[in-house]
């Protein structure tokens, strides 16, 4: 009977990998084709016009990419290390893997799941923890230097942002966690003290390298932007484009949705921000479609292949590094 389950749960897990490969797969698909930018002559011909001759540019791009994921994948492997080592190889194939898998869940909550089912049952909420800690950081990287971005705008090309749902988000949570707190909820103090030294357990060390990484990782793909900027001639000084990409970040991550939208929910705030300074939008909108594609839609094609080779994870020996 034991060995009947085994097969039968084999049987399901491997349909399960490849409904999610072809779930990733269609979405992809699916939005490159209803992509009206990338069926229009204009954008094909602004992509030949920068790249078609110039080779130079498109491997500065790819080199862009693999950066970034580079110090994600380092940022994750610095994290499991905090109760575990684990190789490079390995936080490539989880990080892309889960990447994959968060395609197909609001704001990337695939992820945390995808990630936490290469360890043993009794380590997962370890992982989810270590995972939270991961966005977070690059969370906040998003907010300080998305602030800084918009105070510049503000302060030195005098026009109005309104500010107010921007300040309503970064308040309300904060308020409804001290009434809550307020109302003595017991179990809310609990789960709040637990969560809390599940966080403290983890070197501080650890977590400093956490956030070091995201820094690194945040400069990249901001200055990838940027970068593509120049190669379609937007005359714009420096500190005013990192201004208005850095804002559009900042905006467009309070705006849920999946992963696979995130072209369109980017691309919409860039096309406004960009659009105060007379940029085209045909080229704004074509500059975040080639970000999403080279940074969203490639690795995830790519971890498709290690969702499928997956195996469950076998028990581990847990070494616990000392504060």
């Amino acid at each position: 009977m034991y060995n009947i389950s085994q097969k039968y749960k084999s049987q399901l897990f491997f349909i399960a990998k490849l409904l999610i490969i072809t779930g990733a797969f269609y979405i992809i698909s699916q939005k490159i084709l209803e992509n009206q930018i990338l069926h229009t002559s204009d954008f094909y011909s602004l992509v030949k016009s920068k790249f078609l001759y110039n080779y130079l540019n498109l491997i500065l791009l790819i080199l862009f990419t693999i950066a970034n994921w580079f110090f994600e994948v380092l940022k994750w492997k610095t994290l499991v290390s905090s109760f575990k080592e684990i190789s490079f190889i390995n936080a490539v194939k989880q990080s892309l893997a889960s990447l994959t898998a968060s395609l197909l869940t609001p704001n990337r909550i695939g992820e945390y799941g995808a990630k936490a089912i290469y360890y043993p049952k009794e380590y997962r909420k370890k992982v989810l923890i270590l995972n939270f800690l991961g966005n977070t950081s690059q969370m906040f990287m998003t907010i300080i230097f998305g602030l800084v971005g918009l105070f510049f705008l503000v302060g030195f090309f005098n026009f109005k942002i309104n500010l107010s749902i921007v300040s309503t988000v970064l308040i309300i949570s904060p308020i409804i966690l001290i009434v809550l707190l307020i109302l003595k909820l017991d179990f809310l103090k609990k789960w709040i003290k637990k969560f809390i030294n599940s966080i403290l357990s983890i070197p501080t060390k650890i977590q400093l390298d956490n956030f070091k990484l995201a820094f690194l990782r945040y400069l990249i793909f901001s200055h990838q932007f940027y970068f593509l900027l120049m190669i379609f001639n937007i005359d714009l000084d420096y500190f005013t484009a990192l201004s208005l990409i850095t804002s559009t970040y900042f905006i467009a991550s309070f705006i849920p949705g999946f992963v696979i939208f995130d072209f369109i929910i980017k691309g919409s705030v860039a096309v406004t921000l960009f659009g105060l300074f007379q940029v085209d939008e045909i080229v704004i909108i074509s500059v975040t479609t080639i970000m999403w594609l080279l940074n969203f839609a490639l690795p995830a094609l790519l971890g498709s292949y290690f969702v499928l080779i997956f195996k469950t994870p076998q028990p581990i020996k847990i070494s616990i590094h000392q504060k």
